[in-house]
């Protein structure tokens, strides 16, 4: 079995070692900064990166590492040339250097022992076997939602980083929000009483169009783009990562909505019921009941529905209990029926959940501590797999029995068929 390295505790190691050394030998005048000192850390006790996947969802990521004083980017990677090669300018001139290198392949990070952590930043399809490379070699990872294309891959990756001793942040940012943190204390603390219904505002996509051929662009490479997905002709619409559109559009790539919104609103409902290591076991399609709505059922619990037409608040996510009601969003957006709820102080005795820190200090803080993020892989398992599960019950017009213990689908083997996916080959996992 092989065991991830603690660069930081190795490094650490060697820096005291040289200071030793340097207080035996005759003193030289030394720039602060050189030492770590003066509000500079030092290049030996920086956690280093190699940044994956150069589309929309990168920009605030990779703003965040490149003009923090405590990491390093060391590498960039992306299919498109152009887009690669900007970003490895921008990191040469924040450094004053030209030592950022420059890939295509993701594979060419993962040969390098100088690197700590990577972020994996691609569509979804490419989430899972990038994460794996990077965690069987020794680094950290940082992971955008949805963790994973299946259900089997992701219990592959969950299992990997066990096994490996990585640590794994899934960006499900919304656990780290003060909003979304009070909602969940409130509602695990008993404040709404038992929750019986949910309501979680989702959208929806466009159809996937049949599209042309195109030429493929000089610099684009599209077969690695496709990666283990079935082969389609270039098309520029197919490829695109915009908010309403592209590649989030097609089956191929993704859950489409149930991956995109879902698994921001899926994860706050698994925190605020507790059940973060378990899920639903049962999943229905449009027009299973009066609601007219898709959504699934906890075991003893609480029924959630997409896109409920006839919510109170307004909110992305709404809970109701029978105590009292809760909406909670984005920009702080947190309501409460009674009102005074939402400033409710917790009592010293209640479960105290709200994050104290960013997202992305609580990954930087887990690479040194080792331990387990706010968004551990566990937990971006288990609301990916809800993703899932929402699609498959989506794509079949079906109900879907789930058994979360076994993580089985239950009476349907043609269903069954979907918790995993075929891979292109050569891109396997």
């Amino acid at each position: 079995m092989t065991v991830k390295k603690n660069t930081l505790s190795r490094r650490n190691i060697l820096r005291a070692s040289a200071l030793s050394s340097a207080a035996l030998a005759v003193p030289t005048l030394v720039p602060s900064s050189a030492m770590g000192f003066a509000g500079y850390t030092a290049p030996s006790n920086r956690i280093t990166f190699g940044m994956i996947g150069f589309g929309l969802m990168m920009r605030g990521h990779f703003n965040t590492i490149l003009n923090r004083g405590n990491t390093q980017i060391l590498a960039v990677c992306d299919v498109h040339a152009e887009k690669r090669e900007t970003a490895r300018d921008r990191v040469n001139s924040k450094y004053g250097n030209t030592d950022c290198a420059c890939y295509n392949e993701h594979e060419k990070i993962m040969e390098r022992d100088d690197i700590d952590a990577c972020f994996v930043i691609t569509p979804d399809h490419w989430h899972v076997p990038i994460s794996l490379d990077a965690i069987r070699s020794g680094k950290d990872v940082y992971v955008e939602k949805p963790m994973s294309l299946t259900i089997k891959e992701g219990r592959e990756l969950s299992d990997a980083c066990r096994r490996y001793g990585a640590v794994l942040q899934v960006g499900s940012q919304q656990r780290s929000a003060y909003s979304f943190g009070k909602a969940v204390e409130l509602i695990r603390n008993g404040y709404l009483g038992k929750i019986h219904t949910i309501y979680a505002r989702l959208g929806s996509f466009p159809a996937g169009k049949v599209l042309e051929e195109e030429p493929i662009p000089k610099g684009f490479d599209y077969d690695r783009w496709l990666g283990p997905t079935p082969w389609y002709p270039y098309n520029s619409e197919r490829v695109k990562g915009e908010y309403g559109g592209g590649w989030r559009c097609y089956w191929e790539y993704g859950s489409r909505k149930n991956g995109d919104w879902g698994a921001h609103h899926y994860d706050i409902i698994q925190w605020a019921l507790g059940l973060d290591h378990s899920g639903p076991d049962f999943f229905f399609p449009k027009g299973y009941d009066d609601s007219g709505c898709q959504g699934y059922k906890y075991k003893n619990g609480p029924t959630v529905y997409r896109d409920f037409p006839k919510n109170t608040f307004g909110s992305m996510i709404e809970f109701y209990g029978d105590k009292g009601s809760l909406g909670v969003g984005r920009s702080d957006d947190l309501q409460t029926n009674p009102s005074s709820l939402k400033n409710l102080p917790l009592n010293p005795s209640d479960t105290h959940l709200r994050a104290t820190e960013s997202h992305h200090d609580n990954f930087l803080n887990a690479i040194k501590t080792r331990k387990r993020t706010i968004a551990d892989v566990e937990i971006g398992h288990r609301t990916a797999t809800i993703c899932h599960l929402s699609a498959i019950s989506e794509r079949l017009n079906r109900t879907i029995n789930w058994d979360p213990s076994k993580e089985e689908i239950l009476g349907d083997p043609e269903a069954s068929k979907w918790l995993d996916r075929p891979r292109r080959a050569p891109y396997t996992l």
